[in-house]
């Protein structure tokens, strides 16, 4: 297992939808070692393949990763199906936007099909927190950054601040 490269805010590759996977074969298998070893080593509670370069609908998570366990999970080709209700996740953060969290408004519950590491068909029907790393992480697969559901004054500001650091480095 490898640990990757997490790209982070302005890299434009983030606001690259990913292509849907197609076969999963070795080399799928592969990415989703390295992305778990990689969301693990962060530390992390989930990533979406996008995030470490790799144009494809992937995501690890695992939200007891602050847990001695690693039993992380895979949705390969990810769609939300259903949401309702409102809920504001507060202080959310992203390993791709560093130095920053945010409340964000969010749906309380979804229900997300994909497929397994395996290829079999898969349905999450969660709230609360699973909820919420499901929409991040399948934001990412959709070019959405968490900074773009906050308000527009808190991001700019965010802006402003990340290019003056990279500037600055």
């Amino acid at each position: 297992m490898s640990v990757l490269d997490i790209l982070t805010y302005p890299d434009p590759f983030l606001k690259h939808p990913a292509r849907p996977v197609e076969e999963i074969d070795e080399r799928i298998q592969q990415i989703i070692e390295d992305m778990a070893e990689t969301m693990y080593q962060a530390p992390g509670v989930g990533l979406a393949a996008t995030q470490a370069g790799i144009d494809q609908s992937i995501i690890v998570f695992d939200p007891e990763a602050d847990s001695s366990s690693r039993n992380f999970q895979v949705l390969i080709n990810p769609g939300i199906t259903d949401a309702r209700g409102k809920v504001i996740s507060e202080n959310e953060g992203c390993l791709s936007v560093p130095d920053f969290r945010s409340d964000v408004p969010r749906f309380d519950h979804v229900v997300v099909q994909g497929l397994d590491r395996h290829g079999n068909a898969l349905e999450i029907d969660t709230d609360g927190f699973l909820s919420t790393v499901l929409q991040h992480e399948i934001d990412h697969l959709n070019g959405i950054l968490f900074i773009d559901r906050i308000s527009a004054l808190k991001r700019q500001i965010y802006k402003r601040k990340r290019l003056k650091e990279l500037k600055t480095a």
